[in-house]
């Protein structure tokens, strides 16, 4: 229907080309064909910058039909992105060229419609070639237009526009880029003279009707929130999406380790394997590189590469046209590919960490999908617990229809200033025009007339009174209200225009082309020194040489590089994000009493089982240890000693960093003024932290009431004048207000003169910034100076939300939130990732390896009951340290010493310790006194402490009183009260104790007892609490609670000392007996054997020759029939691998994997390893299988267990093919036997299957005897329950290796992912089965063991080394080349054969050759070969098995 609005022609080639236009289409060309300003709103791919750009070319097409189309600009469209302006242009031809063929069929005139690009890009040629003949849609970016707006030329060639169309919007509403748009769009239509058409596109904004009146400005209405006529077509941000989280397969934590990340990898190459095309957004250029790196190793060169802003444009294209065509796999992107550029069909989208905004994922995701048919596919892996609460917030969120809000900075002067520079530059104005021209930008809607004169008495007396009309840009007639500018002014306007701030990076440069590749980090740059290699754009660099600003490279041949890193400040979480995240928790927290959390995520949200387990788990513990679950409307504190004995303080408020950098700023300066001590801290999106020093002591309740809703904002801003956030804001606010010149002519200005004019102009306007402290009284007197103003509002504002704050501290103080406050002995689990806080979550300039958090040991994993311990101290701890902390006295001078320390001890007290002899000669010595307060009650005390107690107890009569000498009778130091020290002194000996304890003692009003408690407090020498669980209130000194703490973790942590490596291995030799002189016999032993064995997979034809003799050296091949005859234990492929389709082999079976179990365990393997059809394998394993195969297989199907005779009798085959048959379906993991004579007769040669004797032969491995034949994968066998399947698979591995961690977990084909084991183990380890803990060094995450395991590990530690030589086959579990060691690992065949001394390994054979790992002294070589060489055959079967192989 709304075709019939264009041209016959635009109408034929559009019906050609899509058929049917979208929803969004026809309500944006009934909206633009009326006339009015247009907001269109809808996902990606819903066609909107199509719908925008047919009614322009509708127009041109119908000027040009009627012949009066003429060179000249008619449609301006503006892109955030210097690429997506490339893209639209090339696009835009594809519409163009079928037009112009529909016009030539109809017989019409078809003028070309030229469109040209002006971006930076942009080369001169180009730009001059366009002032010659502008083209009629001009395609630029907001900086590239403001310069158009500037120059002499560029505001002729833009004088004939008459409609501007600006594509996602929403990427420079909400930052200074929108404001100076907003304002150069206000100038384009002041130079036209008439109103501009205003078209603007955009895939998620909130609130829409907000963004509108950006796009149209207030239209100039009197009213200050009037705003002009627009049309929204709003199509809504929701379309249909596919949407999951997924986690490794090893638990999250609050760090993701370096071997964890492999799991990542493996899982992307899995993904990107299976998909055409993958995009995987990171969030920062460091990890686009790190990632594209990595899974280029594992795929190969040039299947993935980076995209990110600091590659040239040419490598961005490249990456953007390989993906368009197909070439390449997978691009690693950081929001350089946010935005709409055209890169063909994207069939899903990674997005790995937390994207930490709603509308940036939406954006994201729906680079996939982009069609109107298509579904969008995006799959989020948190990296840590708390992203996995943003992730599945998220998704909530999507799920309900939620957007971010985007905040639009509020008139900033910066920018208002270098636009008043430029347009004043181009033409003379009055104060009241000019004034009125920009109020016409929403964002100025509340200029004031003042702020704008403070503005233009700035740019026209230059911005510091000092420097005199130097810097000054304009002249500024007062007399009759006329600006014009300077020389000079429209040129700097142009040269170091753009609200984009300096980021100070180097140039990267490839010599001797001298062709630009992109740029580095500045600090980077420094730090490296010529011949370092680095990757940038997928391909690695050798530095040549390190210049002013550039730094000169030469390829480096594919080297292993450095990855580069970029620093900048880190997104925080959006608000509404924020609020998800909160209610998230909420929800969680109500369901955790009632078990059903986890199903609940899953039900409900839609998350994955094995990513809700892991997040109910975690806020589980978290809720166990504080008691309550954090959220917006739950504070909680937390606070903590670490291994040095100070303290942390933990605020649990997850409102995003921008509060919480508020609220930690303003807190750490109110703990500065009030105990003179600079505090560390930090802030995340959840949590604040403080590291306390030695003098805070304080009711932690007391620190919510700190800060004050009426008084924040001033401490705020006097916190943040003395952090790096003030100077860096202060100069981009400078440098884009044109007070600090970016360049001159065609050259950057230096980086460090940037800052040094930066600095120097700074000292002017605001000298308290830079001044001597020494020299100011009280704060810092901000002045009336735009630019400051300007700086303390961005800080305020836009890197944090002190609203937010005031709102949040006016809750705190009416009491409509609740606060609770915990004492901890360690920190919870929720503090984790705030001690681990990245560099740009500091709010002070101590650099990472100073951070007090450091000294913070975190545990590896808590139980819910432990858990809820953390809050408790171990009574046996306070014990012991009131018996180290209470004197010992051997002699006169040591009781003379503890009175001095402890101000006073009872005479009871001295009469139980037996101390009454030392007094007496004390006493004989004018050394002591004594104090009678009761009949029978008295104080000792030192001689040196009389007049303290003189002037506490006045009138009383001291016994054994001797004379001071004249300089101790005073006594009493000035300023100090003789109550509390002689109670500090008390303290330092009795551990935790109450007040009316201390009062007893003395015989004094508990009042006073409290009132010098207070006095110690507030020095931070005591701690009150209630340390030992009673009701009272308790103090205890500091340094004793320290060691409370200490010993009460210690307890916890009562672990033996890790060990290495090679002692390890040196364990499992011993472990599993195959050091000589240490192995057993008989059957029994092989069935113990066969218990550490279990589920491991080795080549059939290693088991009995290579890894059962290695353990028995005598080993008899009919222990093993015997055992699996008398159902001990059952044999086969357990993991089903249904045949190759054209496989042709002669010996199926001989490196097939082959397991053993215990018979009652076989359902527990064969569960966790289904695949596939799982039980229903076997049913649909025909589809491959020989015709031989499939006779077999039905019988055994329908006939259950038979005998070899009977399977080739009702099949009719020859017993050769019937064995062909049975190899091959034992090869595919179908069936088992009886016996292993079954399996044993498949491996052996013809001719040793028969023993010749005197008077007949006997066959010893045939398949006669290997019993009856049934299938391994039982359609009709019962499921078993899953938490027991894990559990019997957990005690394998745990027999197997004594000591389990994720890293021996890898290498098991059978074991279940480690995150789900790990459940086992810690249920294992709170039932005291088994141990956890650190025993191995080197390897990251949690560790388990069996209580015999540990025993045995001590002993192998303190057994001295004898240079024990030990070989076993490559198939051996004993192999763990490549895990325990580093190099590679040698691969599990039969043939291969490592050898270990003293738990290294030394040397391995390899393809039959030796190859030596380390250099061996002496006769030492011949002694490693033959030992490598040498194999312990079992004499019955070393005529088959005595055969290299």
């Amino acid at each position: 229907m709304s075709l019939q609005l264009f041209h016959k022609t635009v109408a034929a080639w559009f019906e050609k080309a899509f058929q049917i236009a979208t929803p969004v289409q026809l309500q944006a060309w009934r909206a633009i064909g009326s006339g009015e300003s247009t907001l269109i709103a809808a996902p990606t791919g819903s066609g909107k910058t199509l719908a925008a750009f047919l009614s322009a070319i509708d127009d041109l097409v119908r000027q040009g039909a009627e012949g009066k189309l003429e060179p000249g600009i008619q449609v301006i469209y503006v892109s955030p992105l210097k690429a997506l302006s490339n893209d639209i242009e090339r696009n835009l031809q594809v519409p163009l060229a079928g037009i112009r063929m529909e016009l030539e069929k109809a017989g019409l005139p078809a003028p070309p419609i030229e469109v040209a690009v002006r971006t930076g890009d942009t080369s001169a040629a180009e730009r001059a070639a366009m002032l010659k003949r502008p083209p009629h849609i001009l395609v630029t970016t907001p900086e590239s237009l403001y310069l158009l707006l500037t120059s002499v030329r560029g505001r002729e060639m833009l004088g004939t526009a008459h409609t501007l169309i600006i594509d996602e919007i929403h990427a420079v509403v909400g930052d200074k880029r929108g404001a100076h748009l907003s304002l150069s769009v206000e100038r384009l239509e002041g130079l036209l003279q008439r109103k501009l058409h205003r078209i603007g596109l955009s895939a998620t904004q909130k609130p829409i009707e907000e963004v509108a009146r950006f796009l149209v400005g207030t239209g100039g209405g009197s009213g200050r929130q009037a705003a002009a006529e627009c049309r929204i077509v709003d199509a809504g941000h929701s379309r249909k999406l596919d949407l999951s989280i997924e986690v490794p397969g090893s638990p999250l934590t609050a760090v993701m380790a370096n071997e964890v990340w492999s799991e990542i990898y493996d899982k992307l190459i899995a993904l990107i394997n299976t998909h055409q095309t993958t995009l995987i957004f990171v969030n920062t250029r460091r990890l686009a590189e790190r990632l594209s790196h990595n899974l280029n190793e594992r795929l190969g060169p040039g299947h993935v590469l980076a995209h990110h802003g600091s590659m040239s444009k040419e490598q961005r294209f490249d990456a953007e046209q390989k993906l368009k065509s197909g070439s390449l796999k997978a691009l690693v992107a950081t929001a350089s590919m946010e935005l709409g550029i055209d890169v063909g069909s994207i069939d899903l989208v990674c997005q790995i960490g937390s994207p930490r905004s709603i509308s940036a994922f939406l954006q994201r995701v729906g680079r996939s999908g982009h069609s109107v048919h298509k579904t969008p596919k995006g799959i989020l892996f948190p990296l840590t617990l708390d992203e996995l609460a943003d992730g599945i917030a998220i998704l909530d969120a999507v799920r309900r229809g939620e957007l971010d809000k985007i905040i639009m900075p509020e008139k900033p002067l910066d920018v208002l200033a270098q636009q008043i520079v430029a347009e004043a530059a181009c033409r003379e104005y009055g104060e009241e025009e000019l004034f009125g021209l920009f109020k016409k930008a929403w964002p100025y809607r509340h200029l004031s007339r003042q702020e704008f004169d403070g503005v233009l008495q700035m740019l026209s007396e230059g911005f510091s009174g000092r420097s005199g009309r130097r810097g000054a840009y304009l002249f500024h007639d007062r007399i009759n209200g006329r600006l014009s500018g300077r020389k000079g002014a429209r040129l700097t306007a142009m040269i170091c225009g753009g609200a984009i701030p300096d980021n100070f990076e180097y140039d990267v440069v490839l010599e001797p082309e001298n062709v630009y590749l992109g740029t580095l980090n500045e600090d980077f740059a420094i730090e490296s020194i010529p011949g370092d290699i680095f990757q940038l754009g997928n391909n690695s660099w050798k530095i040549l040489r390190i210049e002013n600003g550039r730094v000169r490279v030469a390829d480096a041949a594919g080297q292993p590089p450095n990855i580069p890193f970029w620093l900048g400040e880190a997104p925080g979480r959006t608000n509404e994000l924020s609020s998800a995240v909160s209610r998230l928790r909420e929800e969680v927290a109500a369901r955790l009493e009632r078990g059903d959390a986890a199903d609940w995520l899953v039900k409900e949200k839609g998350i994955a089982p094995e990513a809700a387990e892991q997040f109910a788990d975690y806020l589980a513990l978290a809720k166990a240890a504080l008691n309550t679950m954090p959220s917006q409307d739950t504070i909680v504190m937390e606070r903590f000693f670490d291994e040095a004995g100070d303290m942390h303080l933990v605020i649990h408020s997850p409102f995003g960093s921008r509060m919480n950098k508020a609220w930690g700023l303003a807190l750490r300066k109110r703990f500065c003024r009030k105990f003179n001590f600079e505090l560390q801290a930090a802030a995340n999106d959840n949590a604040i932290i403080l590291s306390l020093g030695p003098t805070h002591s304080f009711p932690l309740e007391e620190v919510f009431s700190y800060l004050h809703p009426e008084t924040v904002r001033e401490v705020l801003i006097q916190a943040f004048l003395d952090a790096p956030l003030f100077g860096v804001r202060w100069r981009w606010n400078a440098s884009r207000a044109l007070a600090v010149i970016r360049r001159r002519g065609s050259k950057k200005v230096p980086a460090q003169l940037q800052r040094m004019q930066s600095e120097d102009l700074i000292a002017q306007v605001f000298p308290d910034q830079l001044a001597c402290l020494e020299n100011i009284a009280g704060d810092r007197e901000v002045p009336d100076h735009p630019l400051v103003k300007q700086t303390i509002h961005d800080c305020l504002y836009e890197a944090m939300d002190i609203e937010g704050l005031e709102s949040l501290l006016r809750k705190i103080q009416q009491k409509e939130v609740q606060m609770v406050a915990k004492d901890l002995k360690e920190p919870s689990v929720l503090a984790h990732e705030i001690l681990n806080a990245r560099v740009y979550a500091f709010l002070d300039d101590a650099p990472l390896e100073e951070r007090r958090t450091l000294a913070v040991k975190n545990r590896r994993w808590l139980s819910v009951p432990e858990a809820a311990e953390t809050g408790k101290l171990d009574p046996a701890a306070i014990e012991a340290v009131r018996k180290e902390a209470w004197p010992e006295v051997m002699n006169a001078d040591e009781l003379h010493d503890a009175l001095l320390l402890s101000g006073f001890i009872t005479s009871a007290e001295g009469k139980e310790n037996d101390w009454e002899s030392y007094f007496r000669e004390l006493a004989g010595a004018g050394r002591v006194a004594m104090l009678p307060l009761d009949e029978d009650y008295r104080l000792w005390l030192a001689a040196e402490r009389l007049p303290q107690l003189r002037k506490l107890y006045p009138g009383k009569r001291f016994e054994e009183e001797p004379d001071l000498p004249e300089k101790l009778r005073e006594g009493i130091s000035p300023g100090k009260d003789p109550l509390t020290e002689l109670i500090r002194g008390r303290l330092e000996i009795m551990g935790p104790v109450s007040s009316v304890c201390l009062a007893g003692l003395l015989r004094l009003p508990e009042n006073n007892i409290n009132q010098a408690l207070y006095a110690l407090e507030n020095e931070g020498f005591v701690f009150r609490g209630n340390f030992t669980g009673g009701a009272e209130q308790e103090w205890c000194e500091r340094r004793l609670l320290s060691r409370i703490h200490r010993y009460t973790i210690k307890r916890l942590r009562s672990e033996i000392q890790p060990v290495s490596a090679a002692c390890y291995m040196r364990f499992l030799l011993d472990w599993h007996q195959v050091v000589a002189g240490s192995q057993p016999e008989g059957p029994v032993s092989l069935e113990h054997a066969f218990q550490k064995l279990e589920g491991f997979e080795a080549p059939a034809i290693a088991w009995e020759s290579d890894i059962l003799p290695a353990r028995l050296p005598s080993y008899d091949h009919q222990w093993l029939d015997m055992l699996c005859m008398a159902g001990k234990i059952t044999w086969g492929r357990f993991r089903y691998s249904p045949p190759a389709v054209d496989k042709k082999t002669s010996s199926p079976v001989r490196n097939t994997p082959i397991a053993f179990a215990e018979r009652g365990n076989l359902n527990a393997w064969r569960q966790a390893t289904a695949a596939g059809g799982g039980t229903g394998a076997v049913l649909t394993a025909g589809e491959r299988l020989s015709a031989k195969g499939i006779q077999v297989l039905e019988i055994l199907q329908k006939r259950g267990a038979s005998f070899f005779e009977d399977i080739i009798s009702q099949a009719g085959l020859f017993p050769s093919q019937g064995e062909e048959a049975l190899g091959e379906l034992i090869s595919a993991g179908l069936v088992s036997s009886d016996s292993f004579t079954g399996l044993r007769a498949l491996l052996v040669p013809d001719k040793y299957k028969t023993e010749s004797g005197r008077r007949r032969k006997t066959e010893v491995f045939s398949m006669s005897y290997a019993g009856r034949w049934s299938l391994l994968r039982d359609p009709a066998a019962a499921a078993g329950d899953s938490k027991t399947r894990a559990e019997t698979i957990a005690w394998a591995l745990l027999r197997r290796y004594g000591v389990i961690f994720r890293k021996l977990v890898e290498r098991e084909n059978l074991a279940l992912p480690w995150r789900e084991l790990v459940r086992v183990f810690r249920t294992l380890e709170a039932r005291g089965q088994i141990r956890g803990g650190r025993f191995v060094e080197g390897f990251w995450g949690e560790q388990f063991a069996l209580p015999e395991a540990i025993v045995l590990l001590r002993k192998s530690k303190k057994t001295p080394l004898s240079n024990t030589l030990v070989a076993v086959s490559a198939a051996d579990p004993l192999n763990l080349t490549g895990i325990l060691f580093s190099g590679r690992r040698i691969p599990g065949h039969a043939g291969n054969r490592i050898l270990y001394a003293d738990g290294v390994p030394v040397a391995f054979k390899e393809a039959k050759e030796l190859h030596f790992l380390t250099v061996a002294e002496g006769a030492g070589k011949w002694e490693w070969r033959e030992a490598l060489i040498r194999r312990q055959v079992p004499p019955i079967l070393r005529k088959y098995l005595a055969a290299p192989h």
